[in-house]
C-alpha cells in the first residue's frame, strides 16, 4: 500500500451545504470501493478545506477514487503520493 495526501477544496456553496456525516461516510465507502483505506481525515482553515490521508495499492486507484469523490461531493482534490522520510532517504542514497 502507498500513502496519498488528498487536499480538498469546497468549490461551491452547494458543496458546503452538503456537509454531513452521511457524505463523509460516502467518501470513506468510495475509498474502500477502490481498494483504499482512510487513515485520517481533517477539516482545515486556509488554502485547503480538507486533508485526507489515505492508503491505496497504486496511483491508478488513488486517481479513480479522487475523481469519484469529486463527482459525488463537489469537492475538488489535489491527490499527492507521500513517501516516509526513511524510505525517501534510502531511495535517494541508493547508488546503482
Amino acid at each position: 500500500m502507498s500513502t496519498f495526501f488528498m487536499f480538498g477544496k469546497y468549490n461551491s456553496v452547494d458543496s458546503m451545504k452538503q456537509i454531513s456525516t452521511e457524505r463523509t461516510k460516502k467518501v470513506v465507502d468510495i475509498i474502500r470501493d477502490f481498494g483504499g483505506e482512510a487513515k485520517s481525515m481533517y477539516a482545515m482553515l486556509g488554502a485547503y478545506d480538507l486533508i485526507l490521508i489515505v492508503d491505496f495499492i497504486n496511483i491508478n486507484d488513488a486517481l479513480q477514487a479522487s475523481v469519484a469523490i469529486t463527482k459525488v461531493s463537489g469537492i475538488t482534490f489535489s491527490t499527492l503520493p507521500a513517501v516516509p522520510v526513511e524510505e525517501f532517504d534510502e531511495l535517494v542514497n541508493n547508488k546503482k
